[in-house]
């Protein structure tokens, strides 16, 4: 959803003279204003509104190892919306499918039904339904109590204490400090120890970046057997129906083609290749000093700054999702204001997962730590060599921008990266979609995935769908480094 105003992203807001209705910049209708709106089944069949279901077939056959790998570590046991479009990279999905399982029901700290309300807890900041339902039925099945689902005020004090860290953690972890984790693990009735509270950030931070998947890969709704024809009412102020995010229902699907034609598209792509060409073949004659580096950095930090991604003032909340929410109004806002010449840098050599992270998480919850790297690594590496129709293509120069931008929007810098490569290599609508499915991924529409990489292959673009993984993993050890305990105390890096 844009912000209101004329027909561009990022433009300013547009209200009647008396302020009495807002306009939509995408399809300049006023929003409804109806407590409550009826929801038509996606345009889309199949497992995703942004990728054909045929595709989504022919691209993975929905194999024998895919369907061994759900019968052995999918926890609800069956073949849902999200593995099928996972499973378009069957060597990731083995990976995830690992890790989740572990967390959600092999030993660890926390009991089975406080692990599925976490979940619930982390959907929930991002307005993610289609999480929050997949655990409220898991809750209910490993023993939890049917009361909590009423909302926040319901829960033991215990799990109320996590409020906090997890609305710091999914919209800015740049303000976790040492006092958020002294508070959770202090001596009393209500504390965390050390593996329970490390055990809990996994789980927060894990389903902060699926609900990142959910929205980014266009997940539909699993079909509910009780509705024969799939329309359901749901809880809304200031809708319109263009872009119903949590539902990635668009009303008219024509709002969503291309005004480029195919040679557009093409010429693209060739451009694309030949700028990462010349980028390696400049790597090699010439390399930028330290000094150089810092400033393309610094230029970059500021320009992610200006990356608007549209959407209302007023974020669309239904109730069966804001129970679960304290402080609804709080979500991200950029590490730094515009305008400031000086602004924080994380540098990412400080604390790294191979030399901190992995043995501190293994120590307080073990074996996590083998199956995150197995993840961490795999999300990085994971390449067929192919660009659209072009096959042995060297990709490590554009998957390194792409890892590295999502970094640079919270601060974090590689000091052996050239961050110059970014503009080259990233279009402005592919630094838009990234910044919605990281920061925002409620406010991702198909038209912001329709919008960048036209002639890439599906396929290509689910991968660009995983970004928040690829941060999570300086700021889930940035959090758990404060947990370490050092002669007694607490301290932060």
């Amino acid at each position: 959803m844009n912000r209101l105003g004329s027909g561009t992203v990022g433009s300013a807001t547009a209200a009647s003279p008396a302020g009495q209705y807002r306009v939509c910049g995408n399809c300049r209708k006023v929003p409804r204003q109806e407590k409550r709106v009826q929801v038509s089944p996606p345009l889309t069949r199949g497992p995703s509104a942004f990728i054909p279901e045929n595709e989504v077939m022919q691209a993975n056959g929905l194999d024998e190892r895919t369907n061994l790998l759900v019968e052995e570590y999918s926890t609800s046991g069956r073949l849902d919306n999200i593995t099928q479009v996972m499973s378009i990279h069957t060597q990731y999905l083995e990976s995830f499918l690992r890790s989740q399982f572990y967390m959600l029901r092999m030993d660890g700290p926390l009991p089975l039904p406080y692990r599925h309300y976490i979940a619930i807890m982390a959907a929930a900041r991002h307005q993610c339904s289609y999480l929050i339902n997949m655990h409220v039925d898991e809750f209910l099945k490993t023993g939890g109590i049917a009361e909590w689902l009423n909302g926040l005020e319901y829960i033991p004090q215990r799990l109320k204490n996590l409020n906090e860290i997890n609305k710091l953690l999914a919209h800015r972890p740049w303000l976790i400090t040492k006092e958020h984790i002294q508070k959770l693990v202090k001596t009393g009735e209500n504390n965390w120890s050390l593996p329970e509270l490390v055990h809990a950030v996994v789980l927060l931070a894990h389903y902060h970046a699926l609900a990142s998947f959910v929205f980014g890969s266009g997940i539909n709704p699993e079909r509910d057997p009780d509705t024969s024809n799939g329309v359901r009412l749901i809880a809304v102020n200031n809708f319109c129906v263009c872009d119903l995010a949590n539902d990635n229902n668009i009303e008219n699907a024509s709002l969503t083609s291309s005004n480029f034609g195919i040679a557009d598209s093409l010429s693209e792509l060739e451009a694309l290749m030949e700028r990462m060409k010349r980028l390696q073949e400049d790597k090699e004659d010439e390399e930028a000093s330290q000094e150089e580096m810092a400033t393309r950095f610094e230029k970059e930090k500021k320009e992610s700054l200006l990356v608007i991604s549209g959407a209302f003032d007023d974020e669309i909340v239904s109730t069966d999702v804001s129970r679960y929410i304290e402080d609804p109004g709080f979500g991200y806002k950029d590490f730094a204001r515009r305008g400031e010449d000086h602004l924080p840098t994380f540098r990412a050599q400080d604390y790294t997962w191979e030399n901190h992270g992995f043995s501190l998480v293994n120590r307080l919850y073990s074996d996590i730590g083998h199956l995150l790297d197995e993840k961490f690594r795999m999300v990085y590496n994971l390449t067929y060599n192919t660009m659209a129709t072009h096959e042995d293509v060297d990709t490590t120069t554009l998957r390194r921008a792409l890892f590295n931008y999502v970094h640079c929007m919270y601060g974090i810098r590689y000091d052996d990266y050239d961050y110059g490569e970014v503009n080259q290599l990233l279009e402005r609508s592919l630094k838009v979609y990234i910044k919605t499915v990281t920061c925002y991924p409620e406010r991702t529409t198909k038209r912001m995935y329709d919008s960048y990489w036209r002639q890439f292959k599906h396929s290509e673009k689910v991968r660009i769908s995983k970004p928040k993984w690829i941060h999570r993993d300086p700021m889930l050890l940035q959090t758990e480094n404060m947990a370490t305990p050092k002669n007694g105390r607490i301290y932060h890096m």
